[in-house]
């Protein structure tokens, strides 16, 4: 017996609808089918109960079907859910259920790559090495698994998917941008979420950025900032080095003109080290490029080997309130999950 290689999932329904007449059967079992593979997130051949048997037997003699399966859940006493998913190759990823009941906003933070080759020393997935990127298939299936996670614990369906796990997604950017594609594509094909409601985070490559717009990137797009200045940024975000903040700019200036997409960014806030009044005026300076953007403060969480501590309610507050004064719309995010390390910065498979 011949070993199955090619990824059903590589197929797409016209074709499938070809190869399935070409069995004698019936064009609509193609809809059926692509609706398990995507839009109901199937994770093995039995699951899909409409198919006949023979057919389920017949497919799963003719290819592979890669899913991600859950090693381990774990539950916060926030009500924030980490589940470390098992790839088909033995490889361990990590996503994130928050839920805000009372907003209802339940957000579904993802992986992208399987550790990280950026060593952000604020950050446990960086001190992992990348082993691989994923495929389209593997970031796509943890929104779907984490929906279903998500109706079961809550009975409400995600509302947000948030792209900042585990890896950098513009270093792996094919395979992010098709993930987006078919969580904004209607059902059989996708999930038919809006582009307003998923979020990709980069750590900054002006290069891809510009990428970004030259493709029709729709969704929203948030910079991993965390600090003002390009001396202290170098410090913590290596790849600083060899894209400034000027680079950065720019790029964000030609991304937002042409695509017209929000743009937020992402700032953890460490006691002194960027959360002084003047790095405070810095950030204001960088708001106030050709595009709108908002500041999303977030709450350090500490990882294992660094020395960084968060910052103070004082010192917070005061760097806050500068903001805010110079007319900077500023979001304040509190970690969620740290218990479990699930956190922002904690993701390493602990």
């Amino acid at each position: 017996m011949v070993t199955p290689v090619r990824d059903i999932r590589t197929i797409s329904l016209p074709d499938l609808e070809t190869l399935l007449i070409s069995w004698n059967e019936p064009r609509f079992r193609a809809r059926q089918l692509y609706e398990w593979l995507w839009a109901k997130g199937a994770t093995d051949w039995e699951a899909m109960t409409n198919l006949p048997k023979a057919l389920r037997q017949r497919l799963r003699e003719t290819f592979t079907f890669h899913t991600l399966r859950a090693e381990v859940v774990q539950h916060s006493a926030d009500g924030t859910i980490k589940t470390r998913w098992l790839t088909h190759d033995g490889y361990r990823i990590e996503s994130v259920l928050i839920p805000v009941p009372e907003d209802e906003r339940y957000t579904v933070c993802v992986s992208t790559q399987v550790g990280c080759s950026l060593t952000c020393s604020f950050c446990a997935t960086g001190r992992m090495g990348r082993k691989r990127n994923l495929a389209a298939h593997e970031i796509y299936d943890q929104v779907v698994l984490v929906n279903h996670q998500c109706r079961q614990t809550y009975g409400h369906s995600l509302t947000n998917v948030v792209y900042m796990g585990m890896g950098e997604p513009l270093l792996n950017y094919a395979n992010t941008l098709e993930s987006v594609r078919r969580l904004v594509t209607p059902p059989p094909e996708g999930l038919g979420m809006s582009t307003h409601r998923i979020t990709v985070s980069t750590a900054g490559i002006a290069k891809m950025i510009r990428q970004l717009a030259d493709d029709g990137f729709r969704a929203n797009l948030a910079l991993s900032l965390h600090a003002a200045d390009d001396a202290k940024r170098s410090t913590i975000m290596p790849i600083n080095e060899t894209n400034n903040l000027e680079a950065l700019m720019q790029a964000l200036e030609y991304c937002y003109a042409r695509m017209r997409n929000r743009i937020s960014y992402e700032y953890i806030a460490f006691e002194h080290f960027n959360d002084s009044l003047e790095d405070a005026a810095q950030l204001v300076h960088l708001c106030r490029r050709r595009f709108p953007v908002r500041v999303n403060i977030i709450e350090y969480n500490p990882i294992e080997g660094a020395s960084f501590e968060k910052s103070s309610a004082s010192r917070l507050n005061a760097f806050i309130a500068y903001l805010v004064k110079h007319g900077i719309t500023v979001t304040v995010r509190r970690s969620r999950g740290k218990d479990i390390d699930a956190a922002c910065g904690q993701l390493a498979n602990k």
